[in-house]
């Protein structure tokens, strides 16, 4: 199960960069664990902090008020590179439910739904114009409605996304695909038992015997 999702409001912070890559979003170095939690600090590391290990005071997610973002703006093809699942895992860690982006790499997309994380893909200017407005500390907020399916900037000013109606039950219930599978527990219990008795042969299943004549 994951957290369900109906309506986000809270800081989003800019990100101007296009083709952010899985590895750019968690380094592969931070690979080695299969636990969730504590990805969250491990974010963007290369870009959040200098060679020397120090805090870079200029990357969007040191600043206030975006350290406290929810909602990420990116540039086009967010999520390309390789298929880590570990990408999506550190942004719900760090706090971050809704990335905006002109247009995701596939299988990231997929991670997202998987996890609880919502992508909405917006037109190459309305996310230009978001980028333009929550850049201003004062104006970075939005809210993410999901039932209405809208994104709204502080000013009322809102833009429409479109969303699968499955992954969009999915993440108003806080289900993912182990969950929906539960659903039909019973039915596949009755269909295992019915597979294994079809399967299961008298020269196969019972003692074996030899005839010695």
């Amino acid at each position: 199960m994951t957290r369900a999702l109906t309506e986000l409001r809270g800081v989003a912070a800019p990100l101007r960069l296009a083709n952010v890559d899985t590895d750019k979003i968690l380094p592969s170095r931070f690979l080695k664990t299969v636990r969730r939690s504590g990805l969250g600090a491990a974010l963007f590391d290369s870009l959040r902090h200098n060679p020397d290990g120090s805090i870079n005071p200029d990357f969007i997610l040191n600043r206030e008020p975006w350290s406290r973002a929810i909602v990420l703006v990116a540039l086009a093809n967010f999520g390309c590179g390789s298929s880590r699942e570990h990408a999506p895992w550190a942004l719900l860690d760090f706090g971050i439910r809704c990335v905006i982006a002109p247009s995701f790499a596939d299988i990231f997309h997929e991670n997202c739904f998987k996890n609880g994380i919502l992508p909405v893909a917006l037109s190459r200017d309305e996310v230009g114009s978001l980028l333009e407005w929550i850049e201003r500390p004062a104006q970075a907020e939005l809210s993410v409605d999901l039932p209405r399916q809208t994104v709204r900037r502080c000013d009322a000013v809102s833009y429409h996304f479109n969303i699968d109606p499955c992954r969009k039950t999915a993440l108003l219930q806080g289900q993912d695909e182990i969950s929906r599978s539960l659903e039909h527990e019973v039915a596949i219990a009755a269909f295992e038992e019915r597979r294994r008795r079809l399967s299961c042969f008298p020269r196969t299943c019972g003692p074996q015997t030899v005839d010695r004549d």
